[in-house]
């Protein structure tokens, strides 16, 4: 069984690969803007699981997914020939819902911000 390491840098050749195959090889209207997050490959090197996301958000999650779905046996052919291993994983994708809870907290963390600085105006004009 490979390494946690080699793992880690197989998962990390696939991200690249595959993010190159989506600016320049898939047409696909369904998986353009999707960009992919991470790219996690299992001990036995029989799956590749990749998590993908959108800037648009979960809106798009189910059309993005169909079309990963859909062109994985031609995105496994281009992935198998340029990241040599002896037999390619599965492709399995996943939506991935951190960026926007990321952004999400952030928003909350600007309002928080903001109400202490309005607080803050508040009992600097109650002390003159």
């Amino acid at each position: 069984m490979p390494s946690e390491v080699r793992l880690h840098r197989i998962g990390d050749r696939i991200k690249e690969e595959l993010s190159e195959i989506l600016l320049f090889k898939l047409s696909d209207p369904r998986v353009q803007g999707i960009f992919i997050t991470d790219v996690l490959v299992d001990r036995e090197l029989a799956f590749a699981n990749i998590y993908i996301s959108a800037i648009e958000g979960s809106v798009r999650a189910k059309e993005a997914l169909a079309g990963f779905n859909s062109a994985s046996g031609y995105i496994r052919r281009i992935l198998a020939g340029s990241v040599k291993l002896r037999s390619f994983p599965q492709l399995k994708f996943h939506w991935d819902p951190t960026p926007e809870q990321a952004d999400h907290i952030e928003g909350i963390l600007a309002e928080i911000r903001e109400d202490e600085s309005q607080q803050e105006e508040k009992n600097e004009k109650l002390e003159e």
